[in-house]
C-alpha cells in the first residue's frame, strides 16, 4: 500500500456536511409506508449513523514493530529528489473508527505531518535507523505519534460539534417527514371522492369513560398500506400506571395484609383499584384477568395492555416474566408493565439487579424517559420483528417485609 501524508485530502468539515446531506437525503427518498411503520427512535438512529463519524482512537498500548526491511526511498538534497536504498522500520499501531479521517484536514490543523500507511483498524509509521540508536528511534515513533494524536483531537473536536449538531436537527426532521407524510393522506382521505377500503384498515384507540379521553382520529386514508394499529393513548397508560403504582404504596403500608397473599391475589386487588378507575366503552370492565398473573387490554385476538406479576426469586424471574410478555402476540406501540413483588426489605439492591437483567434480554432495544427507583422504562421489540416495540415499566412492590418510609415512594 502507498503511504500517504496524513491530514491532507481534503477539508473534514467537507466530508461532514456531505454525510449530512445523505441523511437528508435519504429521509426524503424513505418509502412512506415503511417509515410510518417503523419505530421513530429506530429511523433517527439509523440517520444519525448515516450523518456522523467515528474519530480513530490509537491504542498506542498495543503497537508492535514489523521486521527491518530495505526500500527504495525518495530523499531531497538542496531541493533535488534522489533515491536511495535504505533500511526502515515500521510500527504497526491499531486503531478503532473511521480511516477516513487519517486523510482530511480539519478546522486547526499543522502544516507538520508523517506519511503512513492507513489500513482498516492498523496505522503503520516508520523510521530510517540512518545512524541512530535504539532510543533515539523510539523518540522518532513517539513524536509522529503525538502528532498524530494532536491532529486527531483537532479532527474530534470538529466531529463532536457535527455529531451534536446532527442529534439536534434528525429527530425534529424526523418528525416534520412523518407528520407531513401523515397530513397529506389526512387531506387526501377528507377531498370527498369515495377511496377503496382495504379489509385491514379498521384503527381505533381503547376510550375509556371514567377518565377523560380524547380517542386519536386515524389520520390515514383508507387505501393507503400503512394503517394505524388499536393501541393504548400514552396519557390513558401514565394514568394506569400511575393507578399501579398508587395502590403499590397503600399495599407497602400494610405489610399484615399482603404478607399472606399470592401473586394472583394480589393481581386481583389491582384488577379492582383499576377498574374504578377506567371502564371500558363496551363491558364494565376494560382490564381483564387471564390466568394466573396477567392484567390484559384485549382488542379481537391480540393484547395491547399487559401487566405480569411475579414474585422476585432470583434474575431468573425477570428473564420467565419477560419471556412470558413477549409470548403473546402484539399490536405495534403495545404497553406493558413487569410488577414485581419483593419480599426481602433491601428493595434498592433487588431492583438494580432486576434492571441489569432486563438489559440482558435478547429483545431490549434501549431504555425508556423514566429511570427512577419506582419506576424504570425500556423499549422492547416484538418476537420477531425489531418494527413492533413494546413498552415496558417496571415497578417494584415491597410486599410485607419491613415497609420502607412514605416518603421513598
Amino acid at each position: 500500500m502507498t503511504p500517504l501524508w496524513l491530514f491532507s485530502n481534503g477539508r473534514l468539515r467537507d466530508k461532514l456536511e456531505m454525510l449530512g446531506r445523505s441523511a437528508s437525503s435519504e429521509l426524503l427518498g424513505w418509502d412512506a409506508d415503511e417509515l410510518l411503520a417503523l419505530p421513530e427512535a429506530d429511523v433517527i438512529d439509523h440517520l444519525i449513523d448515516v450523518a456522523t463519524i467515528v474519530c480513530p482512537a490509537l491504542d498506542r498500548n498495543s503497537a508492535y514493530m514489523l521486521d527491518p526491511h530495505e526500500v527504495d526511498h525518495q530523499f531531497y538534497d538542496f531541493g533535488q529528489p534522489f533515491t536511495r536504498r535504505v533500511t526502515r522500520f515500521d510500527l504497526v499501531v491499531p486503531f478503532d473508527g473511521n480511516r477516513e479521517v487519517f486523510t482530511l484536514q480539519a478546522s486547526t490543523f499543522s502544516t507538520s505531518q508523517p506519511e503512513a500507511e492507513v489500513r482498516d483498524g492498523q496505522l503503520r509509521i516508520y523510521a530510517f535507523p540512518n545512524g541512530q540508536d535504539a532510543a533515539a528511534i523510539k523518540a522518532n515513533f513517539d513524536g509522529q505519534l503525538d502528532r498524530i494524536e494532536q491532529q486527531l483531537t483537532w479532527s474530534r473536536s470538529d466531529i463532536e460539534a457535527h455529531q451534536r449538531q446532527i442529534e439536534t436537527d434528525v429527530p425534529r426532521l424526523v418528525r416534520d417527514r412523518r407528520a407531513k407524510l401523515l397530513a397529506d393522506r389526512d387531506l387526501h382521505a377528507n377531498i370527498g371522492f369515495p377511496i377503496k377500503p382495504r379489509d385491514d384498515a379498521s384503527t381505533f384507540r381503547i376510550p375509556f369513560q371514567r377518565r377523560t379521553v380524547t380517542p386519536r382520529k386515524p389520520t390515514l386514508s383508507a387505501a393507503a398500506r400503512f394503517t394505524p394499529e388499536p393501541a393504548l393513548g400514552q396519557a390513558d397508560y401514565e394514568n394506569a400506571l400511575a393507578v399501579l403504582q398508587n395502590m403499590r404504596n397503600a399495599l407497602e403500608r400494610s405489610p399484615s395484609t399482603t404478607h399472606h397473599l399470592g401473586e394472583e391475589q394480589i393481581r386481583d386487588l389491582l384488577l379492582v383499584s383499576l377498574n374504578a378507575q377506567f371502564e371500558g366503552k363496551a363491558a364494565g370492565e376494560v382490564f381483564n384477568g387471564s390466568g394466573k398473573t396477567d392484567i390484559l387490554i384485549r382488542v379481537e385476538d391480540r393484547n395491547i395492555f399487559i401487566g405480569e406479576c411475579k414474585i422476585w426469586k432470583g434474575p431468573k424471574t425477570v428473564t420467565d416474566a419477560l419471556d412470558q410478555l413477549l409470548s403473546y402476540l402484539v399490536w405495534r406501540d403495545t404497553k406493558a408493565a413487569l410488577l414485581l413483588f419483593i419480599r426481602d426489605s433491601d428493595v434498592s439492591t433487588i431492583t438494580a439487579k432486576a434492571v441489569a437483567q432486563v438489559e440482558l434480554h435478547s429483545n431490549y432495544k434501549r431504555r425508556g424517559s423514566t429511570a427512577a427507583e419506582d419506576r424504570y422504562d425500556f423499549v422492547f421489540h416484538a418476537n420477531g420483528d425489531t418494527t413492533r416495540e413494546i413498552h415496558l415499566a417496571l415497578l417494584p412492590f415491597l410486599i410485607a417485609g419491613k415497609s420502607r418510609p412514605a416518603t421513598q415512594m
